[in-house]
This record gives structure tokens, C-alpha cells and sequence, in this order.
């Protein structure tokens, strides 16, 4: 099954939100800029090309060892650890919700750069948020009952089992020794994990955009140095865990290809938009924390619906890790140290 219908409207907005995001920033400086002493354009220049290096290959190393490990048998979807892996990838994807993006979103919208009227007058950072969980479910939902009846269309006119059906048959392969087949479970499985992996991939890219032009757009030294550190562990354990969800998707070596060089790309081409747009780039105008603010509170919605529902919830709730304790104890273990190694990277990121 290729990336067809509604999700290849989903990377055109990734790909436009990479596009129109700088322009959106733009604008006139409704406070004044802190003044750094010690910043040199020079060494943060050389600094911002580093970033790019380094962000790059840890985004790419992150989400690709996942799929390059599945050719181990102990990193298979079907084995125990893979479960572990997991709930260490969910947990910095809730992480980087809660901690990371959505207070970006609060500290935004609430400034004082800001008109008081009418972004003052209500909480709009939540309500963001919360709009963009309710999308991200209705998204999931029709997506997956469009990817369902599109895959019953071709079993129906005979392609289920020929070249119309490449994807659906894997889904079989882990019921073979099995007296009871249920090929419309492990269907709908395969399906939701398509689903989850793009509509993340999605959440993912808007707020690697925002923190990428961000990083390139800031002329202090101080600020960019630790922030390279911080963001190349960020875009690691990011890639992780999307990454793991691209090996049960079972996507095909294209899209794979593609998936992975968009998650790789979209911070490095972030920062350097924002090294091109630095001496007209102002952090702290009007417009500019209001797209951020918005970008980043829906971003935030996507990314906690995404870790709860479709990763954490799907996994622990499964028959699989509730009838095994020690699997139970490993996941939760996993969830805790993933989530407490992103967040500690707020200190600096």
C-alpha cells in the first residue's frame, strides 16, 4: 500500500509548512530585542552550520536504526524488547508534548509582545491544543476507514492475494501456525499503524520547522552552543520512536526512504532558513510569536494525542504485555526513562 489519498495531502502540508512558515514569521518588532555583549556573528555562524551536521545525523541515525535493527530478530515488532523499545520512544514523544512544545506555545502566546486584545482575553494555548487532538483523532479515524474500505475494494475485485495486495498479505505471516485466522485484525492492525506513523511524522515536522528556523535565526553564541547538543539527543529519541512505528507500518522501501528524509531534513532545512532570514528575522515581533505560539500549541496536540492513544494505550492495553508481568514492569520502566531523559533536555533545550 503506497502513501496515496489523504496523506499525501498530509506531507503537502509539512512540505508548505516549511515553505510559508518563514514568511509568516516576518514582521514588524513590537519589543525590543535583548541585547547580547558577547555575541559574535561569525562563531555563531560557525556554530549553525555545525548544528546542521550534527542535527542531521542524529535525526537520520535515530530513525533509521529502528528499521535497520528489525533485520535482528531481538528488535522484531513480534519480540518483547521491541514492546520496551517502545514505550522508551512514546514516552519521549510525550515528553517533548508536555514539557518541550507546549510551554514554547504558553510563553508565545502570553508575552507581552503581543496585542493583549485578543490573545489575552482567552486561553487559547489550550484551546489549540485541544482542537488540534480532536483533528488529529477525526484524521485517524477517516483515515483508517478510508485505507479499510479502499483495502476491501481490492480483495473484493481479486488483488487481495496479487500485486493490488503486496501490503496486506505480511499481515498474515504471524498467524501461519495458528488454527484461527483473522485476516481483518491483522489488517486494520497494519492499517492503524500507517495511520499513526504519518499523522506523527506530521506533529513532528511542524515543531522541528519552528525550533530549526529558531536556532538559525538566533546570533548568540551562548544560546546556539548548548542548544546543538540538546537538539541533536531531541531529534534522536524523536526519530526513534517514529521510526519504530515506520517498521510496523511495514511501508515499503520508498516510502520508507521518503518518511525518513523528511523527518531527517526538516530541522537542518529549518535552521538553514533561518540563517538566511536572520537580519530580517525578529524573535520577538508580533507576528512571529504568534505563528510560533500556534504552530507549537497544535504541534503539542498532535504529539500527546499521538503518544497516549495510538502508541501508549495501543501497547499497554494489548492482550500481549497484560497477561506477561515482567513485560508489563519493562514497558513501564522504559516509559519512565524515556520520559525523564527528555525532560531533562528542557534544561537546555
Amino acid at each position: 500500500m503506497e502513501m496515496s489519498s489523504p496523506f499525501k495531502n498530509l506531507f503537502v502540508w509539512a512540505a508548505a509548512a516549511v515553505v510559508l512558515l518563514p514568511a509568516a514569521v516576518l514582521g514588524e518588532c513590537t519589543c525590543e530585542p535583548e541585547e547580547d555583549g558577547g555575541e559574535s556573528k561569525s562563531l555563531a555562524l560557525k556554530y549553525k552550520v555545525g548544528a546542521i551536521a550534527a542535527i542531521l545525523a542524529a535525526s537520520a541515525v535515530g530513525v533509521l536504526l529502528p528499521v535497520v535493527g528489525r533485520r535482528v530478530p531481538a528488535l522484531s515488532p513480534e519480540r518483547n524488547f521491541f514492546f520496551v523499545i517502545k514505550a522508551f520512544a512514546a514516552g519521549v514523544i510525550l515528553s517533548t508534548g508536555f514539557i518541550h512544545v507546549l510551554p514554547d506555545a504558553f510563553d508565545s502566546l502570553t508575552s507581552p509582545c503581543i496585542p493583549a486584545s485578543p490573545w489575552g482575553d482567552f486561553p487559547f494555548t489550550g484551546f489549540i491544543a485541544m482542537v488540534s487532538a480532536i483533528g488529529t483523532l477525526m484524521v485517524d479515524t477517516y483515515a483508517t476507514s478510508y485505507y479499510r474500505r479502499r483495502s476491501k475494494v481490492k480483495t473484493v475485485e481479486g488483488g487481495g492475494d496479487e500485486e493490488g495486495g503486496a501490503a496486506v498479505v505480511p499481515v498474515h505471516a504471524h498467524a501461519h501456525g495458528s488454527v484461527s485466522l483473522e485476516p481483518d485484525s491483522g489488517e486494520t492492525d497494519l492499517l492503524r499503524h500507517r495511520v499513526i506513523s504519518q499523522v506523527l511524522e506530521l506533529g513532528i515536522i511542524v515543531h522541528s520547522v519552528i525550533i530549526g528556523i529558531a536556532l538559525g535565526a538566533s546570533q548568540s553564541p551562548k544560546t546556539i552552543r548548548p542548544l546543538i547538543a540538546a537538539l541533536s539527543f531531541h531529534q534522536f529519541f524523536e526519530g526513534i520512536g517514529l521510526g519504530g512505528c515506520i517498521v510496523q507500518a511495514r511501508f515499503k522501501v520508498r516510502a520508507v526512504t521518503i518518511m525518513a528524509l523528511f523527518f531527517s531534513l526538516t530541522t537542518p532545512v529549518g535552521i538553514a532558513i533561518g540563517i538566511g532570514i536572520t537580519n530580517i528575522y525578529s524573535e520577538t515581533s508580533s507576528t512571529a510569536l504568534i505563528v510560533q505560539g500556534v504552530f507549537n500549541a497544535a504541534s503539542a496536540g498532535i504529539l500527546v494525542y499521538m503518544a497516549l492513544v495510538d502508541l501508549l494505550a495501543a501497547d499497554f492495553m494489548s492482550p500481549k504485555m497484560q497477561s506477561n508481568g515482567k513485560l508489563q514492569l519493562g514497558a513501564n520502566l522504559s516509559l519512565l526513562i524515556g520520559t525523564g531523559c527528555m525532560s531533562l533536555l528542557a534544561k537546555w533545550a
